[in-house]
């Protein structure tokens, strides 16, 4: 079956790009679609590191009497001074190029772990240094894949041309062992014109990390102060129900009905065996706060908050069910019971699931929701729906076809048949998708909104 063929049971002709991603044009005239693409595509770089924690262990059923992390301290508290000197230049030759403040660091996860050393007063601050280097790891946490990323409206629009925006993107990055890591970029697009996704800084800084919590929910904080730019900041798992990762962060700029701004972030906190949902705040990307989600449907995946209340109170999308996509409101931020199923799968290429494709967007003819769907073979496809403005509950409309399906051209990856976003920008009528291709790396897309409401039924 050639491309063509195996496409058109999506009841769609194709047309090819030069990138090879391409833009639908089903058979149906009632519902024309139209995408446009750009050339730049962010690919996974697997020299950006980050430098996190690390302490050696013993097996889970095996006692060695004394912790391995104070074995190997007091290995390097016998080294005499010149192997001691030989080690530390050693280390800074190696985190000098990539990491600033080397020394500082290592002091800093000395003093992490201090408190669990038997004779830490006592030890030199060449010593710390090494202690500290020792009990650290470099990772790469974006070596495998850069993809399934979230746009929101940058905190500072000053200064830019009329007509243009600065942005703030969220993105999946996955590092040895499958590990997910939520990495930032920011950018300027004007619709209908340039798309300007700037350099990320050679630099990555680990954040400060408070795993104490204090207040409602929190179950860590993190402050970042040492990242210059929003891209140096590497947000990797810190909490037990984490440790397999942080995906997929569906990043919202909430309103409160006071008109105070901030930034929250819905995420799939993987452990090993289970999922949870956790919610990760800021009110300008320099310090953060994840917090537990608790209630029925937090135990799932993929819940998308809207931009603000609705009728008082807060409103979410979800997917308990692995299937449909339901409807949450609550009278708090944290808690989200019950609900209502919303969008049930109807057309082929849902008929597995469905789930949202990031926060619903406020348009004058309501909210938008870019949904995907995943159909035959397990191919993930996007596409769209409206909702009532006052009253979400009421679907009003939804595309019978895919917006934008896996190109035959780049299908290929970590997990094929997979194009998939968390989050897109409206802005002059016009829609910017960013999307990530076959879970291993970002593309961008921009589409009318007047052509999307038109294909929808």
């Amino acid at each position: 079956m050639s491309d063509q063929d195996r496409l058109a049971q999506f009841g769609a002709r194709v047309f090819i790009d030069q990138r090879g991603l391409f833009e639908w044009r089903p058979i149906s005239m009632t519902a024309r679609a139209k995408l446009n693409f750009y050339d730049r595509v962010l690919r996974p770089d697997p020299s950006r590191t980050v430098v996190r924690p690390f302490e050696p262990n013993y097996p889970r059923d095996f006692d060695g009497g004394t912790s391995r992390t104070q074995e190997t301290v007091d290995l390097i508290v016998a080294l005499d001074e010149a192997e001691l000197a030989r080690q530390l230049k050693g280390v800074t030759l190696s985190l000098d190029e990539n990491h600033r403040d080397v020394d500082a660091m290592l002091l800093r996860r000395f003093n992490d772990i201090a408190g669990r050393i038997e004779g830490a007063d006592r030890i030199t601050v060449e010593q710390q240094r090494l202690i500290g280097a020792y009990c650290s790891e470099e990772f790469a946490y974006e070596a495998a894949a850069l993809f399934n990323p979230s746009a929101v409206l940058h905190p500072d629009q000053s200064g830019l041309p009329v007509g243009t925006i600065r942005f703030v993107m969220s993105l999946r990055g996955i590092g040895e062992g499958h590990v997910s890591s939520v990495t930032f970029r920011t950018g300027t697009w004007t619709p209908g014109g340039a798309l300007l996704v700037d350099d990320p800084s050679p630099t990555s800084v680990s954040p400060l990390i408070d795993t104490c919590g204090r207040g409602e929910g929190i179950a860590a904080r993190l402050c970042c102060a040492g990242s210059r730019t929003i891209s140096e900041t590497v947000l990797f798992p810190v909490l037990p129900s984490q440790t397999q990762g942080i995906e997929d962060t569906r990043l919202v700029r909430f309103c409160e009905d006071d008109g105070s701004i901030s930034y929250h972030g819905t995420y799939t906190a993987f452990g090993g065996g289970q999922v949870r949902s956790e919610l990760l705040s800021t009110a300008d990307f320099r310090s953060f706060e994840m917090r537990v989600l608790t209630g029925q449907a937090s135990s799932g995946k993929g819940m998308a908050l809207f931009p603000r209340r609705i009728a008082g109170k807060y409103a979410m999308l979800g997917r308990q069910d692995s299937k449909n996509i339901w409807l949450h409101f609550s009278d708090e931020l944290l808690n989200w019971a019950g609900g209502e199923k919303l969008i049930t799968p109807k057309f082929p290429w849902e008929f597995v699931q469905m789930g949202n494709c990031g926060s619903p967007i406020e348009i004058d003819e309501g909210w938008l929701v870019m949904t995907h769907g995943v159909g035959t073979v397990r191919n993930y496809c996007i596409g769209a729906c409206l909702l009532d403005k006052n009253d979400p509950s009421k679907l009003l409309a939804r595309t019978p076809r895919p917006v934008l399906a896996p190109s035959p051209h780049e299908r290929d990856g970590y997990v094929p048949n997979v194009v998939y976003s968390c989050g897109v920008i409206v802005h002059d009528r016009t829609m910017l998708l960013p999307y990530g291709v076959a879970d291993s790396f970002t593309a961008f897309a921009t589409a009318s909104i007047d052509n999307l409401l038109s294909v929808m039924e």
